[in-house]
C-alpha cells in the first residue's frame, strides 16, 4: 500500500470491483494472522469465527505447515507443475491414501481440478453425465455449490442465480429434508416422482447434496435421510455426489461429513480446507468405475497446486494420523452447542442449526443477524451470516481454536446479541 496514502481505503474504493463482499461489513485492513486471530495494520486484533469460510480449519499460519512450505520453496521445490508427476504430489497422495482413504474403506481415485470448489462441482457433474449418458442433475432447495454456470444451476440461492445473466438448465430442484417442516417426508416425495412415469422429472445423472448446507442456513440432514437418498440414487441409476467442500475436512467432527451415515458416495468434492493452509486447491474423489474422463477432458492450468500438496500432507499427518484430534472436535462441538443454546434462548425466534463445528442460530431475521455480527465485529469478533434471508448467525471458527478463545468469542457474541436486541429501532435504521 502506498506510504503517502492517508486514507487506506482509497485504493480499494477506486480500483476494486463492486463484487467485493466480506470487506463491506468488515473494513479493517488486515495485516497478520496466527491461529484463531487476525490483526490489522494498526495492531488491533479480532477473534476469527469465519476462518476463510471454512478454508482455514486448522487456523492461520499453522507453524508446521508453514515450515514445510518454506523449506520446499527455499529448496527450489516445484512451484507449478500442471499435472506432471512431482515428489510433492506423490507424498500427498500417499499420505491421503494411508490416513484418509484406506482407514475408511474408500477405493476412490483422486482427481485434481482447478483450484476452486465450483470447479470440482463442475467436474463431478460432467463425470455423472458422461457415465450415465443423462443430463438431468437433482439438487436441493437452499443448496450452494458454486457460482460458475454449471455449479450455479445446482445452487438454490436466487441472488447468486440472478448473476448468471442466462438460463440455468439441466437441474431439477427438490426439497431438502425439513424444507416443509418435520411432517413432510421429502425423500419419499423424490422417490415417488422418480418412480412415476408421469412425475415430470427426467431420469437423473446424479443427485448432489450437502449433508450440512453451509450457505443455505446450516440445514443439517439426518443420517437416515441421506441413506435413503443414496438408495434412491442407486435404484434409479444415478450417481450420488456429496459436496463436502465446506462441511468436510473435519468441520462436522469427522474428516468427511458423511462418515457416520452409512453411505459411500460415488463422487465427493473437496476444496477449501483440503490444503490445510488456505492455499487454493480442489479435488474430487471418484469411484474407479466412474473414472471415465479421457486425458485432459476436464483440465485447467492450475489443477494441482504443488505448494498446497506440501501443506496438505502435513495437515493430514498432524491432525488425522490417529483419533486424538477427532476426539477434541467432539468436545468443542459440545462447547459450541452449549454456547449457542444460550444465545438462542435470548432471541425471540431462536433456533439452533447445523452440527459439529458448523453450527449457528437462526435469529428470525436477516436484519437482526446482520446487527449482531456488526456489533460483534466492532468488539473484536469476525463472524458472518448465512441462510436464505441471511438470518443465521454462523460459527465457522478454526477447528484448532483453544477453548478459552472460544469462550472469549462467545462472550463477545452474546453481548452483541444483547445490544442488538436492546436497540431494535437502531436495527431498523441500519
Amino acid at each position: 500500500m502506498p506510504k503517502d496514502m492517508t486514507d487506506t481505503h482509497t485504493i480499494f474504493d477506486r480500483r476494486e470491483s463492486a463484487a467485493r463482499s466480506y470487506c463491506r461489513s468488515m473494513p479493517a485492513v488486515f495485516e497478520t494472522a496466527s491461529g484463531s486471530e487476525l490483526t490489522d495494520a494498526e495492531g488491533r486484533s479480532w477473534i476469527d469465527f469465519l476462518a476463510g469460510c471454512s478454508s482455514l480449519n486448522y487456523g492461520h499460519n499453522d507453524p508446521d505447515m508453514k515450515a514445510a512450505l518454506i523449506e520446499h520453496i527455499a529448496g527450489d521445490g516445484i512451484a507449478h507443475g500442471l499435472d506432471l508427476h512431482t515428489d510433492a504430489k506423490a507424498a500427498f497422495l500417499t499420505t491421503f491414501e494411508e490416513h484418509i482413504l484406506n482407514p475408511r474403506g474408500m477405493d476412490h481415485r483422486v482427481m485434481f481440478t482447478g483450484p476452486t470448489g465450483a470447479n470440482a462441482v463442475e467436474a463431478a457433474m460432467k463425470i455423472a453425465r458422461k457415465v450415465t449418458s443423462r443430463t438431468n442433475i437433482i439438487a436441493f432447495t437452499n443448496g450452494f455449490h458454486g457460482v460458475t454456470t454449471g455449479a450455479l444451476a445446482a445452487t438454490g440461492n436466487g441472488y447468486h442465480r440472478g448473476g448468471a445473466g442466462m438460463a440455468l438448465n439441466g437441474v431439477t430442484r427438490m426439497p431438502y429434508e425439513g424444507y416443509f417442516g418435520r411432517g413432510t417426508d421429502t425423500a419419499a416425495q423424490l422417490e415417488q416422482m422418480l418412480s412415476d412415469k408421469s412425475g415430470g422429472v427426467d431420469a437423473p445423472a446424479a443427485i448432489i447434496l450437502e449433508t450440512v448446507q453451509g450457505e443455505g442456513g446450516l440445514n443439517a440432514a439426518s443420517a437416515s435421510w441421506v441413506k435413503r437418498i443414496a438408495a434412491i440414487a442407486k435404484k434409479h441409476g444415478a450417481l450420488l455426489i456429496v459436496d463436502d467442500i465446506q462441511a468436510g475436512c473435519g468441520r462436522c467432527g469427522t474428516f468427511f461429513s458423511f462418515e457416520d451415515m452409512g453411505v459411500t458416495p460415488d463422487i465427493v468434492t473437496l476444496a477449501k480446507s483440503i490444503s490445510g493452509f488456505g492455499l487454493p486447491m480442489a479435488m474430487l474423489l471418484v469411484r474407479p468405475e466412474h473414472d471415465v474422463f479421457a486425458p485432459a477432458e476436464h483440465n485447467g492450468t492450475f489443477r494441482g497446486n504443488t505448494h498446497a500438496f506440501v501443506t496438505a500432507k502435513v495437515s493430514i499427518e498432524k491432525f488425522w494420523a490417529d483419533d486424538r484430534f477427532q476426539k477434541q472436535l467432539a468436545d468443542k462441538a459440545a462447547l459450541i452447542h452449549d454456547a449457542l443454546s444460550e444465545l438462542a434462548a435470548i432471541v425471540p425466534v431462536g433456533a439452533l442449526k447445523g452440527r459439529g463445528l458448523m453450527q449457528g442460530v437462526d435469529v428470525g431475521s436477516g436484519a437482526l443477524a446482520a446487527a449482531i455480527c456488526a456489533r460483534a465485529y466492532d468488539n473484536g469478533l469476525v463472524i458472518e451470516t448465512s441462510g436464505n434471508e441471511d438470518q443465521v448467525v454462523k460459527v465457522l471458527a478454526p477447528l484448532t481454536t483453544p477453548v478459552e478463545t472460544f469462550r472469549k468469542g462467545f462472550d463477545i457474541l452474546m453481548k452483541a446479541a444483547q445490544d442488538a436486541l436492546e436497540h431494535p429501532a437502531k436495527i431498523a435504521a441500519e
